[in-house]
């Protein structure tokens, strides 16, 4: 009878704490996860107007119009809009005259946490390209010109901000959304406001898309440098007096093949010459030749390393009459998992938990940068990347896509991010 009486009470006791569970369970989904839901359809719409103007990061017409839209869409969300041209800018290689112009937007809200928002509106491709990447949904795929890097980044962001909105949800102190113009040029002209912005602010999410095999977020990403080479030789008649010339074409190649193997897997360095040109016409021996080599870093020392190795190579010739030259940019810092990155990821996994998905919380970077890494400069705050949808073929010619059943968890977890972070419920 005791017995019976014990197992009776230790089944009220198991049901008592299962309703409790399921009662913060479901305060945890609701009312975000409903307007999630209706909210889909919304952002398929603005994806479709956000793909179809082209926004390669020199074409200053097209980045123009498109944020002239994002602004008009912050504004009617109740934010306070600036469109801010480019001013400090640092100067690269391939920087352009004419920067596009960042969308900066502010949400005042009743609590003290200061909260930022990134994404990027440029892409890689050149005007054009548009016909070859229509917007479409096939399956659980949406394809479109630059909808993984990064329009569903701006998309997220304008629906998140409609879900808070839905809500009346103002507990953050400020709420800060920067879309930037050049973040595929390195942002050489949005760089300094990033990293100030960086330091103004208790948490940054930074809305890059996910892969679309991992669902995941990263603490970290790599670093980005180029190397290039410069080669002067002579110009000579390559029929009658080649010999009078000095090739170089050769040494470039001579430079290139001495250099090839510097890649170092053990501690993520990567080093690959991606660009090379020479001569001026068929029958002459080229007086020039330059080659340009892609490098990412995990850690900001390694710049040093890779840099003294590459010119201690070329230094060994292949002809004495060439002058080999070397610049080496860095383009962008790698962004370094920290101890407050890591305890707000680890409250995103729980987030994504009441939706009955796991999400990978990621250290090492998969070789690409972001802007990401210019917010964590000056400040010791969390920084976490990859809160887009998962998408596939970013860069490419014909296959970018993201998935359409990313779309319900991936607002869930920014919204429910923003909001715990404002009411102090996470780390």
């Amino acid at each position: 009878m005791k017995s019976d009486k014990r197992f009776a009470s230790l089944q009220a006791a198991v049901f008592l704490l299962a309703g409790m569970a399921t009662q913060s369970f479901g305060q945890g989904r609701e009312p975000v996860l409903s307007l999630v839901k209706k909210e889909k359809p919304a952002l398929l719409e603005t994806l479709r107007g956000l793909v179809s103007i082209e926004t390669g990061s020199r074409d200053r017409e097209g980045l123009d119009k498109l944020a002239d839209l994002i602004a008009a869409r912050l504004k009617e969300l109740g934010g306070k809009v600036e469109l801010i041209e480019a001013s400090d800018v640092y100067k690269m290689e391939d920087t352009p005259e004419k920067i596009g112009k960042m969308v900066r937007a502010t949400f005042a809200g009743t609590g003290n946490k200061k909260i930022l928002l990134i994404a990027h509106m440029d892409t890689v491709y050149p005007r054009g390209m548009l016909a070859q990447q229509p917007f479409r949904v096939e399956s659980d795929r949406v394809y479109g010109l630059g909808i993984a890097d990064d329009k569903q980044g701006i998309a997220v962001i304008l629906h998140t901000l409609a879900i808070l909105k839905a809500m009346n949800f103002r507990e953050y102190g400020i709420l800060t959304v920067l879309i930037n113009a050049d973040e595929e040029l390195s942002s050489p002209g949005s760089r300094s406001l990033i990293t100030k912005l960086g330091a103004e602010n208790d948490a940054t999410f930074s809305v890059e898309s996910s892969r679309a095999e991992s669902d995941k977020l990263s603490l970290a990403t790599s670093g980005i440098a180029s190397v290039t080479l410069t080669v002067k030789g002579r110009g000579s008649h390559s029929g009658v007096s080649p010999e009078k010339g000095v090739n170089a074409l050769y040494e470039l190649a001579h430079q290139v093949l001495q250099t090839r193997d510097l890649s170092d897997p053990a501690v993520g360095l990567k080093m690959n010459w991606t660009l090379a040109n020479a001569g001026t016409t068929r029958n002459m021996i080229p007086p020039a030749a330059q080659a340009v080599a892609d490098v990412r870093v995990l850690r900001v020392a390694d710049y040093d390393a890779i840099e003294k190795k590459v010119r201690e190579r070329i230094k060994k010739q292949l002809l004495p009459e060439a002058k080999v030259a070397m610049n080496f940019e860095r383009r962008r810092p790698p962004l370094e998992a920290t101890a407050a990155s890591r305890a707000l990821g680890k409250h995103a996994q729980q987030i994504y938990r009441e939706l009955g998905k796991e999400l990978v919380v990621d250290e090492m970077p998969e070789g690409g940068g972001t802007d990401a890494a210019f917010v964590a400069l000056n400040t010791k705050a969390p920084v976490i990347e990859r809160f887009g949808l998962q998408g596939y073929g970013a860069h490419s010619a014909d296959a970018e896509y993201v998935l359409l059943d990313s779309i319900e968890p991936r607002l869930y977890l920014l919204s429910r991010m923003i909001m715990d972070v404002s009411q102090g419920k996470s780390p």
